[in-house]
């Protein structure tokens, strides 16, 4: 029987001590869905281990087949240049996939649902809700545009309105985006942070959120982003897929 490969997850980094604490939870509920696969934690920037680190170390083991998944919603530049270039420095006895990043999806749209209902709506109150799909922004065009189709996607489920905001890098902002729900006529406002895990730009959501009747936590450790793991995970380990530099 063929040993799985093993998942390195591989998240951005905070200096707020709430990311890697978030990040860790999530990667405990993966191990929770699939019990025997072997899933690592890496990071770019700010915490440790390195993604380098766990690299070397996994080669040290003996460890051969790696995936990658970037702990990302969209495939801006972290994506398309930092983990690559990372990966790309790793020992050479090592093969190794970079999956998808996890969005977009619906099991994300499911678990940004999960979060507004934690936070006091209900399905009834759907209709009478306008939300604010609040981002971290990027100035990646293709990023953007994917948060404007998620937004989109999104309405149709329901809701009042949805409207895409970003907290750097591109606009509108979260308040400027809460203005326009309540001008469009919303009797109720809610804020939706489509982020994974708490931080500066996290936090700049919420100072935005002010004008909001509701606002909801960070996506995460919920068991939909952790479903979404493991579905990049299965995709990429496909035979069909070439190890990264192949």
């Amino acid at each position: 029987m063929l040993r799985r490969p093993v998942l390195l997850v591989v998240a951005h980094g905070s200096r707020d001590p709430r990311h890697a604490a978030t990040v860790h939870d999530l990667v405990r509920r993966v191990r929770a869905q699939r019990p025997g696969l072997r899933v690592e934690t890496g990071f770019l920037d700010f915490n440790v281990p390195s993604v380098g680190a766990v690299l070397e170390s996994l080669d040290a083991e003996g460890v051969r087949d790696v995936v990658a998944l970037p702990l990302l919603l969209t495939r801006a530049f972290h994506a398309k240049a930092d983990i690559p270039a990372v990966l790309a420095e790793a020992p050479p006895r090592l093969r190794i996939r970079q999956a998808e990043v996890l969005g977009p999806s619906p099991l994300l749209l499911a678990a940004l649902e999960r979060r507004l209902y934690e936070a006091g709506l209900t399905p009834a109150d759907k209709s009478s809700t306008g939300v604010v799909l609040a981002s971290a922004g990027s100035s990646d065009p293709e990023a953007i545009a994917v948060i404007a189709d998620v937004a989109r996607e999104w309405r149709h489920t329901g809701w009042c309105a949805v409207r895409p905001a970003f907290a750097s890098a591109s606009l509108p902002r979260t308040e400027q985006a809460v203005r326009e729900l309540r001008e469009l006529g919303c009797p109720r406002v809610a804020v939706a942070p489509y982020v994974l895990a708490p931080g500066r730009l996290p936090d700049r959501i919420a100072r935005g959120a002010a004008g909001a009747d509701v606002l909801a936590d960070v996506l995460g450790p919920s068991p939909e982003v952790a479903r979404v793991l493991l579905e990049r995970y299965d995709a990429a380990r496909t035979p069909s897929l070439q190890a990264l530099g192949a």
